[in-house]
């Protein structure tokens, strides 16, 4: 994901007319904390990457997963840097991590870690330097711990240097659907950009967690999008009648694809065959790399939708646009979420809170202008969609 991010970058800077030390200093991080979280005997390697504050304060997540290592949390930094130029937030991109399973832990030691990684950055975040996010497999109860030991270390009040908080500490309403929601928004401008808005379309949905659950319950606000596949960790299920997933049996809050009504006695496939499930728009809500030169002669779908970090390799890419496919990329499609956190930031900053409707208008401000200004420099310069935006980031950047 680093080496695709970074080339993305030199390619658009290239373009752009740039030299050699400019794009080299562009890739670079301000600054790399990498340390050590002790926790109930053993201890876990810990990261925050700053990598561009040009435009304002760091902004990134921070995410618990044992996969985590140094590359993976250098691209993420680099790309949220992208992401927030490239749909105009005055905020920079960093992005941290501890390596851990979660699931091995009790609450207890949860808490202390998370605790322990918000007191050892405490000097370098906060509401003007540095604002952390809820990544995979962190959540508010988590941000809240950190937002109360960063105010215990600095010795100071300052909820504005964390987002994605629980809606007693200062959290914003319209943050759990944001992403997906984003999804919706930056789809829907496309296809009305190309006339094809009202035209029947069948969508294949990769991911159904929260970000693949609010693109499906956003979608359907445009009954003739029509959802005609989802897949999990384990498994994809067809359904080419459409699939509801406000009809379930046996679930309390979000639902699994198990308990949706319209997929009862279907039987399902391989996780891995959501990739060439012959739809008109695959959406890929899982993780980075759904994509890559191994499985991409297996696509189907002429349009393609990025709501996770990094789907779709470089290599895979070049195949897809050579079949005539077009790529949503990520650094638009899913940037509901870190527009609703810089949202929640002014909301802090201004001790307000606003409605579930002002915040979701503003976010469809935010990405209706990208999504516009990311398509028209495409047709205008006969490129994809993909190095229009970061072009434009770059615009911003330098």
């Amino acid at each position: 994901m680093l080496a695709t991010a970074q080339n993305n970058i030199r390619q658009a800077a290239t373009r752009l007319g740039y030299d050699e030390k400019t794009i080299e200093a562009i890739l670079e991080a301000e600054a790399e904390h990498i340390f050590e979280v002790e926790v109930g005997g053993k201890t876990y390697p810990a990261y925050r990457i700053q990598h561009n504050s040009k435009l304002g304060p760091y902004k990134g997540g921070i995410r618990f997963h044992p996969g985590v290592n140094i590359d993976e949390v250098r691209a993420l930094a680099t790309l949220m840097s992208f992401k927030t130029a490239a749909v105009g937030l005055p905020l920079g991109g960093g992005k941290g991590g501890i390596a851990v399973d979660p699931r091995e832990l009790s609450l207890a030691e949860v808490e202390e870690l998370s605790r322990r990684y918000a007191r050892h950055l405490a000097p370098h975040i906060g509401s003007d330097k540095d604002i952390p996010a809820p990544d995979v497999n962190t959540n508010a109860e988590i941000i809240d711990w950190m937002v109360d030991e960063f105010e215990k270390t600095a010795g100071k009040d300052d909820k504005g240097s964390f987002t994605g908080k629980s809606m007693t500490n200062g959290g914003s309403l319209g943050r759990p659907a944001a992403t997906g929601r984003g999804g919706v928004i930056t789809l829907v401008e496309y296809l009305r950009s190309q006339g094809t808005l009202e035209k029947p379309l069948t969508v294949a949905l990769q991911g159904f967690g929260n970000v693949g659950y609010y693109f499906a319950e956003v979608l359907r606000a445009y009954p003739n999008l029509k959802l005609i596949a989802i897949s999990n960790s384990k498994y994809t299920w067809v359904q080419p009648d459409g699939i509801d997933i406000t009809k379930t049996t046996g679930s309390v809050g979000t639902p699994r694809p198990e308990h949706l009504t319209d997929l009862a006695g279907i039987e399902p496939q391989p996780n891995t065959d959501i990739i060439g499930v012959k739809a008109d728009i695959l959406v890929l809500a899982a993780l980075e790399d759904a994509v890559v030169e191994a499985n991409v002669d297996q696509v189907q779908a002429p349009i393609i939708v990025e709501l996770a970090n990094g789907p779709t390799s470089d290599r895979a890419e070049v195949i897809l646009e050579k079949n005539g496919a077009i790529i949503l990329p990520d650094i638009i499609a899913n940037a509901g979420g870190v527009i609703v956190s810089y949202l929640e930031w002014q909301q802090n900053l201004a001790q307000e809170s606003w409605t579930e409707e002002v915040v979701n208008a503003k976010l469809e401000d935010f990405l209706q202008k990208a999504s516009k200004e990311m398509i028209a420099r495409a047709e205008a310069k006969g490129i994809s969609l993909r190095q229009a935006a970061f072009e434009i980031a770059l615009d911003r950047l330098l």
